[in-house]
C-alpha cells in the first residue's frame, strides 16, 4: 500500500511538472524572447530548463555516483546513450543543448517542451539534414553555449558502447571547441529497467522508473579531448575509447568487490 501511494505521488508531481514545463516553454519562453536583450533571454531560459530538470531528477530520486569534474569552458559533450533519463541524468548538472532523434519532437507534452528549449532535432541518414544540423551546433558553440550529444545515435542496453556517428564532431572541429567525454552506467535494479529500446513506449517506462525507490546511476566524466588538429573520425574514436574505457574498469572494479 506505501509503495502504491508513493507512485500516486510521484505520478501526480510528474504530471505537474509537466503542466510547469508547457507553461515555461510555451508563455515564458516567449516573454523572454520578446522582453529581454537575447543574451539575457538565453541566460534565464538555461536557468530555467537547468531548475525544471532538477525537478524532475528529485522526483524521479536520481542517486547519482559523480566522478571528476565538470570543464570550465563550453563545448561539445558526448556520452554513450540508455534512456531518455540521460536527458534529465545531464541536463540537470550545465545548461545545454540537446541533439536529439526527430522522433522525440512527436511525443506528446514532452516533445513540445524540447521543441521549444531548442533542442536540436537530426533525422539520421539524410545527409542534407545532417549538414544543418551540424550549422545549428556550430552556431550554438559560437555563443559560447554547451551542447550535449549522443554520438552512437539509438540507445542501447547499456553493457556497451555503439559505434559513434562521427558526423556530430564536425561542429567542434570548426569551432576548435573541446569535446567532454561522459561514461552513463544505470546500477542496481536500475541497471535492467533503465534501458529504453525494442520500441518500448515512454509512459510504461516512465512508471517502472518511478515504482523504483531509487535510481542508481555511475556518472563518469573523463579528460578533455583537444580537436585541434584532428580530424572527426579520430575525435569519435578517442571519445568512444574513453566512454568505453571506463565501462570496462567499473565493471572489473564491481567484479572485484563482489568477491572480496
Amino acid at each position: 500500500m506505501k509503495s502504491k501511494s508513493r507512485l500516486y505521488y510521484k505520478l501526480l508531481s510528474v504530471a505537474l511538472l509537466a503542466v510547469a514545463g508547457c507553461f515555461i516553454s510555451g508563455v515564458i519562453f516567449p516573454t523572454l524572447n520578446l522582453v529581454c536583450p537575447p543574451n539575457t533571454a538565453r541566460d534565464y531560459r538555461d536557468a530555467l530548463k537547468k531548475r525544471w530538470l532538477c525537478w524532475f531528477s528529485a522526483i524521479v530520486k536520481l542517486d547519482v555516483t559523480l566522478e571528476g569534474a565538470w570543464p570550465e569552458q563550453p563545448g561539445l559533450i558526448v556520452s554513450n546513450h540508455v534512456s531518455w533519463l540521460d536527458i534529465i541524468l545531464l541536463g540537470q548538472y550545465l545548461p545545454a543543448y540537446f541533439v536529439a532523434k526527430s522522433d522525440i519532437a512527436s511525443w506528446p507534452i514532452f516533445g513540445f517542451m524540447a521543441r521549444q528549449s531548442g533542442t536540436i532535432f537530426i533525422r539520421r541518414g539524410e545527409k542534407k539534414h545532417v549538414f544543418e544540423t551540424a550549422e545549428q551546433m556550430v552556431w550554438l558553440l559560437k555563443q559560447h553555449s554547451n551542447i550535449f550529444a549522443f554520438p552512437e545515435g539509438t540507445t542501447t542496453r547499456g553493457d556497451d558502447v555503439a559505434h559513434f556517428h562521427a558526423s556530430l564532431f564536425q561542429a567542434a572541429l570548426l569551432t576548435k571547441v573541446p569535446v567532454q567525454p561522459v561514461a552513463i552506467q544505470y546500477l542496481g535494479a536500475a541497471q535492467h529497467l533503465a534501458p529504453f529500446v525494442d520500441d518500448d513506449d515512454l509512459l510504461p517506462h516512465l512508471i517502472n522508473m518511478l515504482k523504483l525507490e531509487r535510481v542508481e546511476v555511475r556518472l563518469s566524466i573523463l579528460p578533455l579531448l583537444d580537436t585541434n588538429g584532428k580530424t572527426r573520425q579520430a575525435v569519435s574514436q578517442e571519445a568512444r575509447g574513453l566512454i568505453r574505457g571506463a565501462f570496462i574498469d567499473n565493471l572489473t572494479a564491481a567484479s572485484q568487490s563482489a568477491h572480496s
